[in-house]
């Protein structure tokens, strides 16, 4: 399953690694593709990823996910 999801505030190749690694430790999760240019995040996961999981993670790393 991929979800995509935009994230504000990524800035450099530090906040793409900080929000990766966040995501990345999300049960389940088996890929997470960012596009610093864009703000885009793609997430692969073996199952559906709860909006709410997803942006505690995005929190944590220190960022913000942008409303849908």
């Amino acid at each position: 399953m991929t979800s995509t999801f935009t994230v504000k505030g990524m800035t450099c190749s530090h906040c793409v690694q900080s929000v990766t690694e966040e995501l990345s430790a999300l049960p389940g999760v088996t890929d997470v593709a960012v596009d610093l240019a864009s703000g885009g995040v793609t997430v692969a996961s073996e199952s559906p990823l709860s909006d709410e999981a997803v942006r505690a993670a995005v929190d944590e790393a220190g960022y913000e996910l942008a409303d849908a």
